[in-house]
């Protein structure tokens, strides 16, 4: 029998024939009703052109054969030749689906992460100029009154700036060396309020390696004494505390003073806006944040996980 041998040639001729059609039409890129409505034309038009040849090869040198052949028998041979041919159609768009889904799917990924860097790099470069006019600015009066306290406020000046640059690399930094850095500017600020500024830091070793956007506490820290703080004639307090509550790290962060209602609906203010845009870019819905009045102090509460970002 040469019948399947012609046959399965026949058919691998033209299913190359609609492979060529379909590129240099670009079926791939029609709707799914375009595309379904051509793939089942094609698929007619195929089975007749090969169920036909294979039966003018098989019966073209004897025509009683071929009567005996019938009308019956050709259509069920174009039928099962429809199917096969469908199911190449089928394979075929399925395989050129998933590879252009994976394709699309990391160009996306490549393009957020470009714009999460982008982004995360603005609000850094936002965070640099503002808080070290802040930090000069502490350690200003201090040349000529007290030079050894002076002395070791630009120890304290010198140990940010290496921070900040430090920073500028890299998009989370372990819990411990945020904290260094608030301790030496709490402890430049205290050089300006004097008596008028009380701090207290506590957290618990197991939060040490936890790894956090940088200058993040730093900023909320600075953000309650400029607006809390300094207002007040009496001064006040700040206290940050942090322990690790399951795969989270949990940060609280409390100061003297208020927040306006209207900055605490609509996120107004410096170290309220960056913070939430910060920890959405790194962690989406992992990461939560919230500050409320409490009776005469603002309270912020900072829940990220501690296993990273998503970057």
């Amino acid at each position: 029998m040469i019948t399947f041998p012609y046959f399965a040639l026949v058919g691998i001729v033209l299913t190359h024939v609609l492979r060529a059609v379909i590129k240099k039409r670009k079926w791939i890129e029609k709707s799914p009703k375009e595309l379904l409505y051509r793939v089942l034309s094609s698929t007619l038009l195929l089975a007749f052109i090969n169920t036909l040849v294979m039966v003018a090869i098989t019966f073209g040198a004897s025509i009683l054969k071929f009567q005996q052949f019938k009308i019956a028998g050709f259509f069920a041979t174009m039928f099962n030749t429809g199917i096969l041919i469908f199911l190449w159609s089928l394979i075929y768009f399925l395989v050129h689906y998933f590879e252009n889904y994976k394709r699309s799917e990391i160009e996306r990924l490549v393009w957020e992460a470009a714009v999460k860097d982008f982004e995360l790099k603005t609000l850094k470069s936002q965070l640099n100029p503002h808080f070290m006019f802040n930090a000069l600015n502490s350690i200003r009066a201090l040349i000529e009154e007290n030079p050894f306290r002076a002395k070791t406020a630009i120890t304290q000046l010198s140990n940010i700036f290496r921070y900040s640059l430090k920073i500028e690399r890299t998009e989370t930094v372990p819990f411990e060396e945020e904290i260094k850095t608030v301790e030496d500017y709490l402890g430049l600020e205290q050089v300006r309020f004097e008596e008028r500024l009380k701090y207290k830091i506590e957290y618990s070793p197991n939060c040490r390696n936890i790894e956090i956007p940088p200058m993040m506490v730093q900023t909320l820290v600075e953000n309650g004494i400029k607006h809390g703080i300094s207002k007040l004639p009496e001064g006040g307090f700040v206290n940050v505390s942090a322990e690790k509550e399951n795969d989270f790290l949990k940060i609280e962060i409390e100061n003297s003073g208020s927040v306006p209602e209207d900055a605490l609906v609509k996120s107004k203010g410096y170290g309220i806006s960056n913070t939430k845009q910060r920890l959405h870019l790194l962690y989406g819905e992992q990461a939560n944040f919230s500050i409320a009045n409490i009776n005469s102090h603002v309270k912020v509460k900072i829940i990220l996980p501690a296993g990273g970002s998503n970057l």
